[in-house]
Parts: C-alpha cells; structure tokens; sequence
C-alpha cells in the first residue's frame, strides 16, 4: 500500500476546477495512474482532515506535440475529483 503523499501529486488549479471547487465542494488532484477509488478518499481523508462523500476519476490522454516535423506524446496521467461533505474544506485552496 502506498503512502498518502504518494497518491497524491498535487492538486488542479484551473478555472474549471475553480467553478467546481466554489458551486458543489469538489476538489480536483492529479493521482497516480494506478490508485484506486479507495486509496484516493482514504489519501485526501488522511492528508486534509476531511470527510470524503464521493471520487470520480478519469483518465487523461496525453496531448500530441509536434516540434519541427517531430511528434510525440506527452504522457497520460488520472485526475480525480473528490467530493466533500457538508461543511469540509481543503484549505490549501483557501490561499490560491
């Protein structure tokens, strides 16, 4: 089993991370390629002090980029959002 601060990279800022963050309490993280739903919630619960309701992950494709006329990939990753309870906030955001 892997360490809290091994699942989690870092957290997405983004504008469309923001929306979700202010309208509906969800938190967008870059995660690991291979963690689970599970580890995911226990590594936020863990890190952050709060109380996890819901994850969805999803898997991004690497986006194309060409160099002259070279091209490669750059590497796919996972992102998960991260729904919390009532009332809990990260406050890592708090700040941005």
């Amino acid at each position: 089993m892997k360490d809290s601060r091994q699942i989690i990279l870092r957290p997405l800022v983004t504008e469309k991370s923001t929306l979700l963050r202010e309208g509906s309490n969800k938190y967008a993280f870059r995660v690991v390629a291979d963690a689970t739903k599970r580890q995911i919630a226990k590594a936020v619960e863990e890190l952050f002090e709060v109380h996890v309701k819901e994850v969805r992950t999803m898997r991004m494709q690497g986006k194309l980029k060409r160099l002259g006329r070279n091209t490669g990939r750059r590497p796919s990753w996972k992102k998960a959002i991260v729904t919390l309870a009532e009332g809990d906030t990260v406050d890592f955001f708090e700040g941005v």
